[in-house]
């Protein structure tokens, strides 16, 4: 028996090993790095900021509930108490990034799927992001970007009270002559880009490539924001004269964003560390070190470093990326099959379309495997009207549609 035993765990192992070796080989520096970074737990705030979990102290700051408090790291609690009313904006801005993120793949392979049974320390977008591929660079981007145009337009509307309208454009004036004067209330996005930055970036440090990934797509994504800032204005005179003319400055909407960041996505960049940046950081850390100082190696080197390095394209033909490019470690997995182990859901019985030659056609959808076409009836409102006082009524179609389902 001892003899069977032995064999069996021979066997085990030999089996292991030539699994082991089946797995195509990453660059060591990904292979390294490929844990996520230490700030993405705060996303879960999407999940529990709701009404029960935000408990109202006065008319413009709230008290965070346990379910709260445990997705956030120490910084961001601090952040949130000193600026009461923040977090229901970074809140609002977390459920804005999962809505524009599912909107934007929704006829693609990956759908941008959240954990419905999300629980305190697990990841809301599933362990996609363990891998540092292009999909976990846009949700990077896109929640960075959520929380900076969150913020810059809580501001404005009075939510925050740590800040306010924007009026360094008033400050300054027009430069020369014109026909218009700055007034109104701009969205503060200079707060929103450095309170982003202090809450999102929190606990990526940027000391291994993973986490310069998701600094530099972090800042991609706030400076997409900042960059679609646009002018406003508002005509003041007699009869609609526009005698005098008001202008400020206004974020552009969610959606805009969402739709420059997938640009950004299908042209993502795949990238490693520089020699020179990797020299450096080094340096400083060795430097650090020897000084036997704790803060001065988390304080000086995050702050010196943390966004000074530059990401050499895999690619020496490529150039390097620029500071709104996003960019990725290593290739994404095909999503066609089910992958407990990735948290891939695979497109078995998703929906396709099979006149389009795009990612949402039958072919690209169901990864060669076929699909099957069905008609369903589906019952919907149609011919509404409005009756006087106060009702609508409307009557019930039906409808034949042809449907196709991945196999």
């Amino acid at each position: 028996m001892r003899d069977r035993t032995s064999i069996m765990r021979c066997l085990w192992l030999i089996v292991g090993a030539l699994a082991v070796l089946a797995v195509p080989a990453l660059p060591t520096e990904v292979r390294n790095n490929k844990n996520r970074g230490r700030g993405s737990m705060w996303w879960g705030i999407a999940k529990a900021g709701e009404p029960n979990n935000l408990l109202p102290m006065s008319p413009a700051s709230l008290q965070m509930g346990q379910s709260v408090y445990g997705t956030l790291r120490r910084k961001q609690r601090r952040l949130a108490r000193e600026n009461p009313g923040v977090l229901m904006a970074v809140a609002r801005g977390a459920n804005m990034a999962i809505s524009e993120c599912q909107h934007q793949f929704r006829n693609r392979r990956w759908n941008c799927s959240t954990k419905t049974n999300y629980l305190r320390g697990k990841n809301l977008f599933g362990k996609i992001v363990d891998r540092g591929c292009r999909e976990t660079a846009f949700i990077y981007a896109i929640t960075s970007a959520a929380v900076t145009h969150s913020i810059a337009r809580a501001c404005s509307e009075g939510s925050v009270q740590s800040c306010s309208c924007d009026y360094t454009h008033q400050a300054r004036g027009p430069s020369g002559v014109r026909d218009w004067e700055w007034g109104g209330c701009s969205d503060n996005i200079g707060y929103g880009f450095r309170f982003s930055r202090e809450f999102v970036d929190t606990g990526e440090k940027g000391r291994n490539l993973r986490e310069k990934m998701n600094l530099h797509n972090n800042e991609a994504g706030r400076t997409q924001v900042s960059s679609e800032m646009r002018q406003e204005c508002k005509c003041h005179g007699m009869s609609g004269s526009c005698t005098v003319k008001t202008c400020w400055m206004r974020l552009p909407t969610f959606r805009q964003v969402g739709d420059s960041l997938k640009d950004r996505f299908d042209g993502a960049s795949r990238v490693m560390v520089s020699n020179s940046d990797r020299a450096r950081v080094n340096n400083a850390i060795t430097s650090n070190s020897a000084s036997n100082s704790v803060h001065a190696k988390r304080e000086g080197l995050s702050r010196k470093h943390r966004y000074n390095f530059q990401l050499k394209p895999y690619n020496p033909e490529h150039k390097p990326p620029g500071v709104k490019d996003l960019v990725y470690l290593e290739p994404s997995p095909p999503f066609c099959e089910k992958n407990p182990k990735l948290g891939i859901l695979g497109t078995h019985g998703r929906q396709c379309n099979d006149t389009s030659i795009g990612v949402d056609g039958c072919d690209l959808m169901c990864c060669g495997r076929g699909y099957r076409t069905q008609e369903i009836v589906v019952v919907e409102r149609c011919n509404c009207t409005f009756h006087w006082c106060c009702e609508v009524k409307c009557q019930l179609c039906h409808t034949k549609k042809t449907i196709h389902t991945c196999l």
